[in-house]
């Protein structure tokens, strides 16, 4: 970034590494009155998230961005280092608001063992409250 320019507005641009899960959500634990989004579910930014998005602020602006391409909330919570339930959360919010769709895959898909290999490896790269790796292992 040159000296006097912006920053692009179609990138993540990043959190507070001292900010608490529980305050980026408002304390609330479940986006939506059904159950947590399944950690498997494939998440995308709309068209309509995506002409809002230089005006969404922190986490929301950064969700929405990360998903230009559609991903599992696992993948998302480790590319954005933030805390899965907090993904969950605002996820649920953003589709709420229209912001993005989510597609909850089948049971038949949940079973393809290359989809629940690509689970494991972004729960593995999800950081832990010390912003330290989980055992790859």
């Amino acid at each position: 970034m040159g000296e006097g320019s912006a920053p692009d507005p179609s990138e993540p641009v990043g959190r507070a590494p001292a900010i608490r899960p529980f305050l980026l959500t408002a304390g609330r634990v479940a986006g939506g009155s059904g159950p947590p989004l399944p950690v498997e579910t494939q998440i995308v930014a709309t068209s309509s998230g995506l002409a809002v998005l230089r005006s969404l602020a922190f986490e929301r602006h950064d969700i929405v961005a990360a998903c230009r391409r559609p991903q599992s909330v696992a993948e998302l919570a480790a590319h954005l280092h933030l805390h899965l339930n907090v993904v969950r959360v605002l996820a649920e919010d953003l589709r709420a608001a229209g912001h993005l769709a989510v597609h909850v895959p089948n049971s038949g898909t949940t079973q393809d063992i290359s989809v629940l290999r690509r689970v494991i490896d972004g729960l593995r790269a999800v950081p832990d409250s010390r912003d330290t790796l989980r055992d790859s292992g």
